[in-house]
């Protein structure tokens, strides 16, 4: 039989009004009418005519190419259960925190807001926090969380005697200072920007230096800095904030760094981003350069410019570099141990032929005490094509039934890791399992 591509927009045009077109006083028998959901045999057979001429003309415009669209990518299992880890290890540490699910196309699963009028520095902390707990979480090998704050820069450029009209400039350049040296940083500013020598090298005095909360310190005996009015709220907001994050015990992951420029300009206070400080690298792999694994900041203003009565939400959030993530923990899963493409927990199995019916008794009664079980579909498989299944799939256990299971009223429960088998009595097997599945 023939098979029909997709319509065109005429075909389908064509038929809907055709079939859909409403009754009307005087029409002729042509003018098709929907009685009780069929259509009279005249208008039927001038739709289908109607139809068929488009069928026709657009006979030789079937054949299509379906294609991955623009920025996205397929995924096989392997892929998706790597993901998939990744986004549960997110999802519960937002949770941890209190968060409320948000499906819209700007928030996206993996970002975390406080929205509120809260006092200074609580909540920035706990989204530092958060991002601690989640690095740690993935094992992605060691990291900091660089700090800084805008008002700290816009008071250092102020300080330095960059024009107020190039400040946001000035801050993508320094925002660079990762990338590139800060010769060439310097080099942009005073060859693009027009700033004066002594202006960039003041910058560069400050934007070079990074440390903990002694430097916050210092920075606070300025003699410029603490003249500047941002610049003196931004270094009194951090020092409350590296003493609540002394209170978190993450410290030792937190950096202070003047260099930190975040270029989006919504960012009206603290400002934060995780960088892993070398590339997790094994025998076999090669380096992974990522940069920045999460990132985010305050942005008070950001929520009032679409309010139509102009009121002001202070914000804080952070963003999860998940795609970046996945490509480290991609390569690490793939070069090192075997991936569970399921949550299948175990396979239930016969060792002989004719057991169809006990295995399908058996995984009955694993499903209703809520363990995620599978079986083969075929009534004899191979015992030997049972265990593959088992360690492609990444399945941990297999409860096997034969002869003399049955006789004896046990199920065997094998560890497809370690391939030690053990009987366990039939009327404990749901218990041993689920007791099993919750140490793993």
């Amino acid at each position: 039989m023939q098979r029909l591509g997709p319509l065109s927009r005429e075909a389908w045009a064509t038929l809907t009004l055709q079939l859909l077109r409403p009754p009307c006083a005087g029409a002729s028998l042509l003018s098709p009418r929907v009685l009780g959901g069929l259509v009279q045999p005249p208008a039927r057979e001038f739709a289908e005519a109607r139809l068929k001429i488009q069928l026709e003309s657009d006979k030789e415009k079937s054949n299509f190419v379906i294609k991955t669209p623009k920025g996205t990518r397929d995924l096989n299992p392997q892929q998706m259960a790597i993901r998939e880890k990744i986004l549960n290890a997110v999802i519960r540490c937002f949770k941890c925190h209190g968060a409320k699910g948000l499906d819209t196309p700007v928030f996206e699963l993996k970002d975390f807001d406080i929205a509120g009028q809260f006092d200074p520095m609580i909540p920035d902390a706990e989204c530092l926090k958060i991002i601690y707990e989640i690095l740690n979480t993935l094992q992605l090998g060691d990291f900091l969380i660089k700090v800084n704050d805008r008002r700290i820069l816009d008071g250092m450029f102020a300080v330095c005697g960059v024009p107020e009209n190039k400040f946001r400039f000035v801050c993508s350049s320094v925002d660079k200072l990762g990338k590139m040296s800060w010769k060439d940083v310097r080099e942009e500013m005073v060859g693009k920007m027009g700033l004066a020598s002594e202006v960039a090298d003041c910058i560069g005095d400050y934007i070079q230096q990074h440390g903990g909360g002694s430097l916050v310190e210092q920075l606070l005996q300025d003699p410029k800095l603490s003249q500047n009015k941002l610049a003196l709220e931004g270094l009194r907001d951090l020092k409350l904030l590296f003493e609540y994050l002394t209170l978190f015990g993450i410290t030792e992951k937190i950096i202070f760094d003047l260099s930190l420029a975040r270029g989006l300009d919504y960012y009206t206070g603290v400002i934060y981003e995780a960088v892993l400080l070398q590339a997790p690298t094994r025998q076999g792999e090669e380096p992974l350069g990522v940069g920045s694994v999460a990132a985010g900041g305050r942005y008070d203003d950001l929520v009032g410019m679409f309010d139509p009565k102009g009121r002001k939400v202070p914000c804080v959030g952070l963003s999860i570099g998940v795609e970046r993530i996945f490509s480290i923990v991609e390569q690490r899963m793939e070069a090192t141990e075997k991936i569970q493409m399921t949550e299948t927990q175990v396979l239930v199995a016969a060792a002989q032929k004719n057991f169809l019916k006990e295995r399908m008794k058996l995984i009955a009664e694993l499903w209703d005490a809520g363990i995620k079980a599978e079986m083969l579909y075929k009534k004899d498989p191979s015992f030997l094509s049972q265990l593959h299944y088992c360690e492609e799939t990444g399945i941990p256990l297999v409860a096997i039934i034969g002869e003399r299971e049955l006789k004896d009223g046990v199920i065997k429960l094998r560890s497809v890791a370690s391939r030690e088998e053990v009987d366990i009595k039939r009327e404990n097997i749901v218990t041993e399992i689920q007791r099993r599945t919750c140490e793993s």
